[in-house]
């Protein structure tokens, strides 16, 4: 719980301090521009918020890890649901409605997320997880898309280290493998998941790694 809100504290934070024109910049959201992504940020948001008040009775069907949907082909932003992402952000005009809706919801879906019961059952996707489990995903899903923000604006602060070290550990997990020492958390979370190519050198440092990568998580 704690590792969720500090990962989506820094995020709201980054996209807080940003100009106007960093907003117009690309980010690491491939036919995105940064805001593109706040805008699929706001959504993120307003998803919590959904699924923390649609609760389950059921056992729960995934965990943070099973809860992805893992492709080895990275998007193009050619998704009717990523173009209709596009349009709403362009809707909003002002850079700053952008910045201030994300601070109005994201911090609701922060609060929200501070008072649920961690062990409580909420369904999301047609499947059942535990609060603790869909927050862990939510780590994992800021701490790349925080990462995404930054690609191309190399003076906004990235994510928090304790946000990548474990979005690293679940991505390893996830893999079935671990990505070698020499990676820092954040080049293995960019490769890892297909947000850029590996060098020469971390191709030869992955070595049979090297043939399933990325592993791109949806």
């Amino acid at each position: 719980m704690d590792l969720f809100s500090r990962s989506w504290a820094a995020l709201r934070t980054a996209v807080a301090g940003l100009a106007d024109d960093d907003l117009a910049r690309p980010s690491g959201c491939a036919g995105w521009l940064v805001r593109d992504l706040v805008c699929h940020l706001i959504i993120d948001a307003q998803d919590v918020l959904i699924t923390l008040v649609t609760p389950a009775d059921e056992e729960p069907t995934r965990d943070e890890l099973t809860y992805w949907e893992v492709s080895d082909e990275p998007p193009t932003g050619e998704d009717p649901l990523d173009a209709l992402t596009v349009r709403l952000a362009a809707a909003y005009g002002e850079p700053w409605l952008l910045k201030f809706h994300l601070d109005d919801v994201g911090s609701a879906a922060g609060r929200a997320a501070e008072l649920a019961d961690p062990s409580a059952r909420v369904r999301t996707r047609d499947q059942v997880l535990t609060v603790a489990a869909y927050l862990s995903t939510c780590v994992m899903e800021w701490t790349l898309h925080h990462l995404d923000l930054v690609a191309q604006l190399p003076s906004v602060a990235g994510p928090p280290a304790e946000g990548l070290a474990a979005s690293r550990e679940m991505l390893e997990k996830i893999a079935g493998a671990q990505f070698p020492e020499s990676f820092s958390d954040a080049d293995a979370l960019l490769v890892g998941t297909g947000r850029r190519a590996p060098t020469e050198a971390e191709r030869a440092a992955l070595g049979p790694l090297a043939a399933r990568v990325p592993f791109v998580l949806r």
